[in-house]
């Protein structure tokens, strides 16, 4: 079974929970027909937009579904919507935004349009917690299908959240790992630090700089 795959049964198990299913006697295939997501861009977002399957649909003001080249070579993926993201429905905006456009502009001599940018979570998290396992389940579903329509080569993990939930390696810091060339299906991976962690920790940009080097000696 693909990640994709798991990723869409995951998701119909939720929908079960949604309607009120707590318990499944044994495991039975299903249908597939009935549990793809969209294949295209703006029924996906649409799926999005009307998303229940987790509490944070409550609290959320905006889904911050992704943005840029939808064949980018390049995809940029974050941990979550802030409270900026949530206000505008944009993904990565204020000084962490200044960030990543810095590092796609002057490192990677790219425009921001140029790559893909999107979230292990569509929706922001209570006082930007760490989202919690359910959540990032829940959501999973939507991004490992962008993944599969834009098909990047490349696929930039920033920081811990992203890097754990891509890979299922939740017990690896990404420190330890952070430069390295894995792989997630036909996509090279490379987890660097998230901006947000930049913004406390500045001095860590220097690593970034070397993995975006990298990244851009593999495009």
């Amino acid at each position: 079974m693909t990640q994709v795959e798991k990723a869409r049964l995951l998701k119909l198990l939720y929908q079960y929970r949604a309607m009120g299913f707590e318990y499944f006697k044994e495991y039975k295939p299903v249908d597939s027909s009935n549990t793809l997501l969209p294949n295209d861009f703006d029924s996906l977002e649409s799926s999005v937009s009307s998303c229940h399957l987790c509490n944070l649909s409550k609290t959320r003001k905006n889904v911050v579904f992704g943005e840029g080249n939808r064949n980018a070579k390049l995809m940029f993926i974050g941990e979550g919507p802030r409270a900026g993201e949530d206000e505008s429905g944009r993904v990565f905006v204020g000084r962490a935004g200044d960030i990543v456009t810095n590092i796609i502009e002057k490192v990677l001599g790219l425009k921001r349009e140029e790559i893909y940018i999107a979230n292990i979570l569509k929706c922001r998290t209570p006082e930007n917690r760490v989202p919690t396992m359910e959540e990032a389940s829940a959501c999973k579903p939507y991004l490992m299908q962008q993944i599969e329509m834009i098909k990047p080569q490349i696929i930039v993990a920033l920081g811990s959240t992203s890097f754990h939930h891509l890979t299922g390696e939740y017990d690896t810091h990404i420190s330890k790992v952070r430069g390295e060339v894995l792989t997630l299906g036909s996509a090279k991976l490379i987890p660097t630090f998230c901006p947000y962690f930049l913004l406390r920790n500045p001095s860590s940009k220097k690593e970034v700089l070397q993995d975006m080097l990298k990244v851009k000696s593999l495009l």
